[in-house]
């Protein structure tokens, strides 16, 4: 990829960023909640997430656009190149976490069944070192999540000041409107700041901005959608009611 060719598509690399990060915490979070409950995670869940040089998972896209969007901008400030490492971050620490949820799923079983096998005293000695090795695994695994997660906490932070500037991007602003549920779940009691750091006191400009683009590619009641939660922000907005006007001559216009 050419970076004139990147920096052209710059509006789309961020909102898949911002798509794949909300997408990779709330499985990854699923995970962690499993570890917390039960001790273990699914290691064929991490293995997708992850992915192959030939079959990159949703990690390893993250990770990659993550490279388009900070290493390409014009603009490049410390947030970004924070950012970069943070995602980059998350994937190795993820690699290691599927890593060591194979040996737990695998090996741990198979030291059991040996253990209590018909073993003399010195293999049954072997096994039982052996084996002590295998259950610092558990605490390997503690240590890598509690490392995501304070990363991901980190990546919650910066991602609203890196985004400020992308106030204007439509893209950007129809997946939060159509993703909202997601990203409210993500980001929680940090969510009321991550739209004040992009659209200010206008938080109506994101549901414009969606409403735009909806209807520019015919979703018509997707968009009226978006205008009902711009009118609900912001009744007496000039920009709000010039997009309602718009929708709801459209919808005249298609209902005759």
């Amino acid at each position: 990829m050419s970076k004139a060719w990147i920096q052209a598509k710059h509006s789309e690399f961020v909102r898949d960023l911002f798509k794949f990060f909300c997408q990779a915490c709330d499985q990854l979070e699923m995970q962690f909640v499993r570890f917390d409950e039960d001790g273990t995670v699914e290691f064929d869940v991490l293995k997708d997430l992850v992915g192959t040089e030939m079959n990159k998972g949703l990690l390893w896209r993250m990770k990659d656009t993550a490279h388009h969007v900070f290493r390409n901008d014009p603009h490049a400030q410390l947030g970004g190149q924070f950012l970069d490492w943070a995602l980059g971050y998350i994937f190795h620490e993820t690699l290691k976490l599927k890593e060591d949820a194979y040996q737990k799923q695998n090996y741990a079983p198979w030291f059991h069944r040996l253990y209590e096998g018909d073993l003399n005293t010195s293999e049954k000695d072997v096994t039982q070192q052996l084996f002590q090795v295998l259950n610092q695994t558990e605490e390997s695994m503690r240590r890598e999540i509690d490392r995501i997660r304070f990363i991901i906490a980190k990546c919650r932070q910066l991602l609203p000041y890196y985004l400020h500037r992308y106030s204007d991007n439509v893209l950007l602003a129809r997946y939060i409107f159509s993703q909202n549920g997601l990203v409210r779940s993500v980001f929680t009691g940090e969510y009321d700041g991550l739209i004040f750091a992009i659209y200010g006191h206008e938080p109506e400009r994101m549901y414009i901005l969606a409403s735009q683009s909806l209807r520019l590619g015919g979703w018509v009641e997707e968009a009226a959608q978006a205008v009902e939660e711009a009118v609900r922000e912001n009744p007496t907005s000039k920009m709000v009611l010039q997009e309602k006007k718009i929708i709801d001559n459209w919808s005249d216009t298609t209902n005759t």
